[in-house]
C-alpha cells in the first residue's frame, strides 16, 4: 500500500509538472491600532528585498497584487507606531487567507532610530513562558499530519506521551488535564478525538488548522481571565471567513478528508460585506485502512467547526463559532491469531462519543478609543459511552461501564480601560454545571448513578503599566473563584489566586531582556470526581478542594537579530490538594494518558507534588530561505500520594526533553523540513500480574512500585517535503511525511495476555504471558494534498 502511496504521488508530480502556466499571488488585510482597535489608513505595507507595496485605504485595508508565488518576509510601518515584520509568509495564486497586521505605538520621536516590534509574542501579563505559532508554521510542520496538539510538543516544556496511540499535551511535568483550551476566548474542554474524560487527550486533535490566524501558548504568568488552569493555556486565534469572495480548501491525508469554504454573507453590490463566515467539515477513512490492513481496532470519526463573524458598526462585533465531534471506537475481528493484536483487541474499550461547543460573543470598543467589553455567551456538551467487556466481538460480559453527559453553560464578561499609561481590566464569570453519570465497574465493586447540577462563578482584575520608556513593564492580578457543591465551595477567599509579573529591557535596542513571575492558581477536580457515588448513594467527594499550584519564574531573553532569539527560563511549580485516589493509593496527577475515565472513585485531597527546571530555546523565524527551533527542558516532576514526605518520580518525569524542529525552502517551491525528538525515561506503573490474571481483559497496576522500572529514551525523526504549483485561480500542494524514517524503536510498556496456543484458544489452567518480540521500529510514510481555489 505504501508503494501504491508513493507511486500515486509521483504520477501527480509528472503530471502537473507538464503544465507550464503559473499564477500570480494576491496579499490582502487589514492595519488596525493593537490597543484600540481602530484602523490606521495610509500605513506603508511592503515585501522585503522586492519592490512591490502599497498603502492602506481609509478603512485600514490594502491589496498588493500580481506578486510571483514564493516566501516573503512582510513589513508595514506607519508614523508613529512600532514597525512590525511577519516572517515566512506564502504567496500562492489561490486561497491566500487576509494578512492582518496590528500596530503598537512608538515612544520614539521621529529623529530617532525605527522602533521595530519583537516579532516573539509578549504580553505585559505574560512576559515570560509565552509562545507564538503562526499559520505558515502550523499548516507545514513535520510529523503533525495538521495535528496541533502534535505541532505545539516543538515547543520548549511541551511533550506528548511516550508510545501508544495518544495525543496529550503535557507542560513542563503537570499532569495533561491541568491545561485549558480557548477558541477566540470561547473555552473548549477538549481538542482531541476518543477523549479521555476527566482527563484531555486522544489519538486524534479535532481542531482544523485551516482555520487558525496562529496559536498562542502560555505555560505560566496567565491572565487572570483564565480560570481552571495550572499548567498551560492554548489560545487558538481563528481567522474570520473571508468578506469580499468565496474560497475553497480542499485537503486529502493519509487518514482523513477535509472541506472548508469561508464566504462573505448579504453582500449585495458592494466590494465587501459586514457578515462573513468559515467552515468546515472533516471525515476519517482511518477506519477502513485499518480494517483492511487487518488491525484490531476500528476508528471512526467526524468533525466539524465554523464561525460566523458580523459587523454592526466599527464599534461593534458579534462572533458565533462552534466545533463538534462524533466517535465511534471499536475493534475489529481478526482473520488470523496474532497474540499483540489479540491482547489488544482483547482490552481496549467500546468508545462512543460525542462533543459539541458553540458560543456567542460581543466586543464593543468604546468610541472614544480608552477601551473595550467583551461578553460571551457559551455551551459545550460531552456524551461518553465507555463499555469494556469480557469478549469485544460479541460484547458481552460486560465489566466495565461509564455511560455519562457532561454539560456546561457559561457567560463570561470582560471590561477593558485604558488610563493614560495604566491598562486595567476586570471581570466575572457564571457556568451553570450539569453531570449524569451512570456506572458500573465490577472491577472495584461500583455500582452508582449521579446527577450533579450546581454553579460555579468567579471574579478577576488586572492592572497593567509600562515606565521609564517602556523598557519596564508590571502587571497584576488577582482571581476569586467558588462553586455551590462541594463543602467549602462557597467560600470565595480560599482560591484568591494572586499574580504578578514583570520585564525589564537592559538596552535601548530591546535585544536583552529580564522576565519574571509568581502566581498562584486553583483548579476544580474533574466532574467524575465530583460525581463519585458509593454503593450506598454517598457523595463521598464533596469534600474534595480546589487544587492549588504555585509557579515561580525568571527567564533571559537575547535577540539575535530580528527574527532570531535565544531564551533561557528558570521554573518551579509547587502543588497542594492534589486528589490522591483511596483505590490505588496513588496521586491522581500520574493517571490520564490512557484509554479511560480518570476519576470515577473515591478521592482525598491530601496529595502534594512539584515539577522544576530549565528551559533553553532558540527560535529563528523564516529568513534566508529556512527557519529553526531548538528546544531542550531539563525538569524533574513528582508527587506524593498518602505519605506527603516522600516524594515519587511522576509517570511524566522523563528528565530530558530536546526537541529540533527545522525547514529549507528551495526554488521553485520545493520545502524540505524535518522535526528530531528525544525523551530521556519515563516511569510507568508495572502491571500486577497477579490481580490482572483475576480480573482479565482488565489490566491492574501497581502503583506502589511506581519510578521502580522505567521506559528506555524515546528518539524520533520525521521528515516532510512539500512541492507548491500555482496555475491562474488555484493552487496545488502535494506533501509527502515520512515518520520515524530512522526505523527508531519507539518504547513502550511490557504487554501481557492471556496464554493461547497457535489457533487463539486459551490454555488451561489461564495464565498471563508477557508478549515478547513487539516491534515498534516502523517507518510511516503518507502522502497527503491540499487544494485552495
Amino acid at each position: 500500500m505504501q508503494f501504491r502511496y508513493l507511486l500515486s504521488l509521483a504520477g501527480l508530480i509528472c503530471f502537473h509538472l507538464s503544465i507550464a502556466f503559473q499564477g500570480q499571488g494576491k496579499l490582502t488585510g487589514y492595519v488596525k491600532d493593537a490597543k484600540t482597535g481602530e484602523s490606521i489608513p495610509g500605513a506603508t505595507v511592503r515585501l522585503l528585498d522586492t519592490q512591490l507595496g502599497t498603502n492602506t485605504n481609509p478603512e485600514g485595508f490594502y491589496t498588493i497584487n500580481n506578486i510571483p508565488p514564493q516566501t516573503y518576509s512582510v513589513q508595514v510601518s506607519f508614523v508613529g507606531y512600532e514597525t512590525v515584520i511577519k516572517y515566512g509568509i506564502v504567496i500562492k495564486s489561490g486561497g491566500i487567507p487576509d494578512l492582518n497586521f496590528e500596530l503598537k505605538e512608538s515612544i520614539s520621536e521621529l529623529d530617532e532610530i525605527v522602533v521595530v516590534a519583537n516579532p516573539f509574542e509578549k504580553i505585559e501579563e505574560t512576559p515570560l513562558s509565552i509562545q507564538r505559532l503562526s499559520r505558515e508554521e502550523i499548516a507545514t510542520y513535520p510529523g503533525g499530519n495538521n495535528d496541533i496538539a502534535k505541532v505545539v510538543q516543538s515547543l520548549p516544556g511541551v511533550s506528548g506521551s511516550v508510545g501508544g496511540f495518544r495525543n496529550d499535551v503535557i507542560i513542563r511535568g503537570g499532569a495533561p488535564n491541568e491545561n485549558v483550551y480557548y477558541l477566540d476566548g470561547i473555552e473548549i474542554p477538549n481538542i482531541n478525538h476518543f477523549a479521555t474524560q476527566g482527563s484531555a487527550g486522544g489519538p486524534v486533535g479535532l481542531l482544523n488548522v485551516s482555520f487558525f490566524e496562529g496559536v498562542t501558548l502560555s505555560t505560566s504568568a496567565f491572565g487572570a481571565q483564565y480560570d481552571n488552569v495550572l499548567s498551560g493555556v492554548l489560545q487558538f486565534d481563528q481567522r474570520n471567513g473571508n468578506n469580499r469572495e468565496m474560497k475553497t480548501n480542499v485537503r486529502v491525508g493519509s487518514s482523513e478528508t477535509a472541506l472548508t469554504l469561508e464566504s462573505p454573507l448579504f453582500k449585495g453590490g458592494r466590494e465587501e460585506s459586514n457578515t462573513s463566515f468559515i467552515a468546515s467539515v472533516r471525515r476519517s477513512y482511518l477506519q477502513l485502512l485499518f480494517e483492511l490492513i487487518g488491525l484490531p481496532i476500528l476508528p471512526d470519526y467526524w468533525d466539524y467547526q465554523y464561525k460566523l463573524t458580523h459587523k454592526f458598526d466599527k464599534y461593534n462585533e458579534l462572533i458565533v463559532t462552534g466545533v463538534g465531534s462524533v466517535d465511534d471506537f471499536r475493534v475489529n475481528e481478526l482473520d488470523e491469531f496474532d497474540e499483540e493484536q489479540q491482547a489488544t483487541q482483547d482490552q481496549v474499550p467500546i468508545i462512543k462519543q460525542q462533543t459539541n461547543t458553540i458560543g456567542v460573543s460581543w466586543k464593543n470598543r468604546f468610541k472614544n478609543g480608552s477601551g473595550f467589553m467583551t461578553t460571551t455567551l457559551s455551551s459545550n456538551r460531552l456524551e461518553n459511552d465507555f463499555r469494556q467487556f469480557m469478549n469485544n466481538i460479541n460484547q458481552t460480559g460486560l465489566f466495565l461501564q461509564n455511560k455519562s453527559v457532561e454539560m456546561e453553560t457559561k457567560l463570561r464578561y470582560n471590561y477593558t480601560k485604558f488610563l493614560k499609561d495604566w491598562t486595567v481590566s476586570g471581570g466575572l464569570s457564571l457556568q451553570q454545571v450539569n453531570y449524569e453519570n451512570e456506572t458500573i465497574d465490577l472491577v472495584n465493586n461500583f455500582q452508582y448513578s449521579a446527577d450533579l447540577d450546581f454553579l460555579r462563578y468567579g471574579l478577576f482584575g488586572q492592572a497593567n503599566r509600562t515606565f521609564y520608556d517602556e523598557r519596564l513593564s508590571l502587571s497584576v492580578g488577582i482571581r476569586l473563584d467558588a462553586n455551590t457543591f462541594t463543602e467549602n465551595g462557597n467560600n470565595i477567599f480560599e482560591t484568591f489566586s494572586p499574580r504578578i509579573s514583570g520585564s525589564y529591557t537592559f538596552d535601548k535596542l530591546r535585544k536583552w531582556s529580564l522576565n519574571a513571575s509568581l502566581g498562584r492558581y486553583f483548579k476544580i477536580p474533574p466532574y467524575t470526581i465530583l460525581g463519585f457515588t458509593d454503593n450506598s448513594g454517598n457523595q463521598v467527594n464533596q469534600s474534595a478542594r480546589y487544587i492549588q499550584s504555585d509557579h515561580a519564574v525568571l527567564g533571559l531573553e537575547y535577540l539575535v537579530t530580528p527574527s532570531a532569539r535565544f531564551t533561557l527560563e528558570g521554573f518551579y511549580k509547587r502543588y497542594d490538594n492534589y486528589p490522591v485516589s483511596i483505590t490505588d493509593r496513588v496521586s491522581l496527577a500520574n493517571l490520564g494518558a490512557d484509554f479511560s475515565v480518570l476519576g470515577n472513585e473515591p478521592i482525598a485531597s491530601v496529595g502534594l507534588g512539584r515539577t522544576y527546571g530549565l528551559e533553553f530555546l532558540y527560535q529563528k523565524k523564516f529568513t534566508n530561505n529556512y527557519y529553526l527551533i531548538v528546544a531542550y527542558t531539563l525538569y524533574k516532576s513528582e508527587y506524593t500520594a498518602f505519605d506527603t514526605k516522600v516524594y515519587l518520580p511522576s509517570s511524566w518525569d522523563s528528565r530530558h526533553l530536546l526537541t529540533l524542529t527545522g525547514g529549507y525552502k528551495f526554488g521553485n517551491n520545493w520545502e524540505l523540513s524535518g522535526r528530531m525528538r528525544y525523551l530521556g525515561r519515563t516511569p510507568f506503573a508495572p502491571v500486577d500480574q497477579a490481580a490482572t490474571l483475576a480480573n482479565y481483559p482488565a489490566i491492574i497496576r501497581d502503583y506502589s512500585q511506581l519510578g521502580t522500572e522505567t521506559l528506555d529514551t524515546f528518539n524520533q525523526v520525521d521528515l516532510r517535503i512539500d512541492k507548491k504549483w500555482n496555475y491562474s485561480k488555484w493552487t496545488l500542494n502535494v506533501f509527502l511525511e515520512i515518520q520515524n524514517i530512522l526505523g527508531s524503536q519507539i518504547p513502550e510498556e511490557p504487554e501481557f495476555g492471556l496464554a493461547r496456543d497457535m489457533d487463539g484458544l486459551e490454555l488451561s489452567p489461564r495464565s498471563l504471558v508477557e508478549i515478547m518480540g513487539i516491534d515498534n521500529a516502523s517507518v510511516l510514510p503518507s502522502i497527503g494534498v491540499v487544494i485552495d481555489f
